[in-house]
């Protein structure tokens, strides 16, 4: 519906004048990869390609989804897709509910796979969504629609409670999650938007057969505070005020990323929510993820034009590759095996959460280990 559309453009203008991160940080300021001055390797032995839900990238970075459904975005989504079809990296789209409702803005996410026809794309639906009706049918129009390589199911539990028109029903969405998992002929990957995915939810979304994961940790883009903002321009003030919900709710990202990795051993990974360079990206791999994870910062390069966000992510790419060298590592999941330190809040919260750092870095190594062994990463 044009209301939905008109949304998604105020979405995409207030996370281009910033201030939408939440006081809380992601909480990788608590981990140190230690540094290696005998790496006995050259730059151009790094490796950054890595396998992710069945295809290999030629770098672990998404840009994650976050446009689509107007048609004063089309061009950001063709410049993002031109991008990520230059590094070999994978991009998803945002909600494609917009355009199941009308199909006039369908060329806003169609342009997409035009525009990147061998990169690893995204389709998006929210989980709220689900509660309401969707389901397979819906699933397969928005995987159609971009001839997408994976299905992400996005959970916004935060976002829809503090928008003034906001789903305030859940229930049910694990099940319509398992009835995408055994009837969709892609992978289905379920995202959190800013506040975190934690071990109770991976465990039971890996229960029902989902085996890819976006954590989208508390440190970065804010969707409470976004909504409250969106609502405090229109209003005046809040219809649904957080509060100090807006900067202090949410799993960090590190905590996020090690919760997922320790409650679901096998599955692929994304660390997101507040990355912004490579060595952040570098952390977040460090941890366990199998690719880092940005939305936001490319929303703001493109300020520069296609050019701006080819840079960034260049300088990113570089970044990564720099701290692989200097922690020894060939491969991106050679991090796993890097020597990393762990302190202050990350170790005390992980701790308060049943997780022995030494037993979960041994068994990060362990899973590399197997997974290498079964060809699967």
């Amino acid at each position: 519906m044009a209301f939905t559309s008109a949304r998604k453009l105020e979405h995409i203008d207030i996370v281009r004048k910033g201030g939408v991160e939440p006081q809380e940080t992601t909480l990788l300021e608590y981990i140190r990869i230690v540094h290696r001055s005998l790496p006995e390797a050259n730059l151009e032995d790094i490796d950054l390609s890595v396998k992710f839900c069945g295809r290999e990238l030629g770098a672990p970075l998404i840009i994650t989804g976050m446009t689509g459904g107007h048609p004063d975005v089309e061009p950001i989504n063709a410049a993002i897709a031109e991008v990520a079809e230059k590094f070999g990296i994978a991009m998803g789209v945002g909600s494609q509910r917009a355009a199941i409702e009308d199909p006039s803005v369908i060329r806003t996410f169609s342009v997409v796979r035009e525009r990147a026809p061998r990169a690893f794309i995204v389709a998006n639906l929210g989980g709220a969504q689900l509660a309401k009706g969707y389901g397979v049918k819906e699933a397969l129009k928005a995987v159609e629609m971009i001839r997408a390589d994976a299905i992400a199911i996005h959970l916004n539990i935060g976002q829809e409670l503090f928008q003034d028109e906001g789903d305030t029903k859940f229930s049910g969405v694990l099940e319509k999650v398992a009835e995408l998992v055994e009837e969709m002929p892609v992978p289905v990957i379920v995202k959190e938007v800013g506040t975190g995915l934690s071990a109770e939810d991976i465990s039971a979304l890996r229960s029902v057969g989902v085996k890819c994961f976006d954590v989208a940790g508390l440190g970065g883009t804010n969707w409470i505070k976004i909504e409250a903002l969106r609502s405090k321009a229109k209003h005046g003030a809040p219809l649904r005020d957080p509060a100090s919900i807006a900067d202090l709710w949410g799993n960090p990202t590190a905590i996020a990323i090690v919760e997922a990795r320790n409650a679901a051993p096998d599955a692929y990974i994304i660390g997101s929510g507040g990355l912004r360079d490579g060595h952040d990206v570098a952390k977040a791999i460090a941890l366990g993820a199998d690719v880092g994870g940005f939305a936001a910062p490319a929303l703001r390069a493109l300020s520069a034009g296609r050019e701006g966000l080819e840079r960034y992510v260049s300088q990113i790419l570089y970044q990564l590759k720099a701290a692989m060298l200097m922690s020894g590592s060939k491969r991106p999941q050679d991090l796993w095996l890097a020597g990393i330190t762990i302190w202050g809040r990350l170790k005390d919260e992980l701790e308060s959460r049943g997780i022995n750092i030494g037993s979960y870095l041994n068994s990060r190594a362990m899973t590399l280990l197997w997974r290498r062994r079964d060809n699967d990463i």
